[in-house]
């Protein structure tokens, strides 16, 4: 960053800045793929259990959970094809020892970057897409002409699909007889051409889910992951955004540096006008 952009940075911010969420919130029964362990959270130590001789008191919990729990974002180790990772890594040899040495999550950058939002759902005319609906190369076109702007080299493409409603429903919201919406391969292929450097949904898998095939294959996955090295996140809530009429803001995202792991939970939050 040039001195320049720093200075108008810094001027942006003194004149006020406010944050949208655009994640969900973590608690215990939270939905959560069967693929992955869930999440738990638990009171270790209560208030009471210790006092210090000043009368004060402190508590703190233990957390389990998989790194692709709730709003995260997918690592490159994630996913393989054929025994490669991106860029051709053999797999076998890079998971040996427990923990990744080549597309750990420690190596997904910070994200300050320009974001895009796709409102697939707003764009067709409903609140939430229908149950297995697979979102195509043309729905994102359409939507990316009501937003009035593209995806370009080095952005987030965000995807809305209003899933993220049955967040509170986990049955609904993982529809495992019923489907779930999603991005189909020519999507996927439609946002790689752009140079996006990470893409996410407001889903449990971010690309589509048939009806009573669980996540049995995955073919989003290996696209953008093995073929072109794109991080997905997943478990967004876009409500919010879409709601506020956003299209393309600053957004920051920043993963845990989990050595060798093959994802990370975040927080991911828009930055815009006050």
């Amino acid at each position: 960053m040039t001195d320049a952009q720093t200075s108008a940075l810094l001027a942006a911010l003194a004149k006020g800045v406010r944050t949208v969420e655009l994640g969900q919130p973590l608690f215990t029964g939270m939905p959560c793929s069967p693929n992955h362990p869930g999440f738990r959270m638990t009171l270790a130590r209560r208030h009471g259990d210790m006092r210090r001789p000043d009368g004060g008191s402190a508590s703190n919990e233990v957390i389990i959970t998989g790194g692709h729990v709730g709003t995260h974002i997918d690592a490159l180790a994630h996913v393989s094809q054929d025994g490669k990772l991106h860029g051709g890594v053999d797999a076998e040899t890079a998971q040996r020892g427990g923990a990744f040495t080549e597309h750990g999550a420690e190596r997904i950058p910070p994200l300050v970057a320009r974001a895009v939002l796709l409102d697939v759902a707003g764009t067709r005319g409903v609140d939430v897409l229908e149950p297995g609906y697979g979102v195509t190369r043309q729905d994102l076109v359409n939507a990316s002409e009501r937003a009035g702007v593209l995806p370009g080299p080095g952005d987030v493409a965000l995807v809305r699909t209003g899933w993220a409603i049955n967040f509170p429903h986990p049955e609904t919201y993982l529809g495992q007889a019923t489907g779930v919406p999603g991005i189909c391969e020519d999507a996927a292929d439609w946002l790689a051409a752009y140079g996006i450097v990470a893409t996410g949904a407001d889903t449990t898998a971010y690309e589509r889910i048939p009806p009573g095939e669980g996540h049995r294959t995955l073919p989003v996955h290996r696209l953008l992951l093995v073929e072109h090295g794109i991080y997905i996140m997943e478990h967004l809530n876009l409500e919010q955004a879409a709601a506020q009429g956003l299209t393309e803001f600053p957004i920051v995202v920043a993963p845990l540096r989990i050595m060798g792991g093959t994802g990370s939970p975040i927080r991911p939050i828009a930055v815009v006008g006050a």
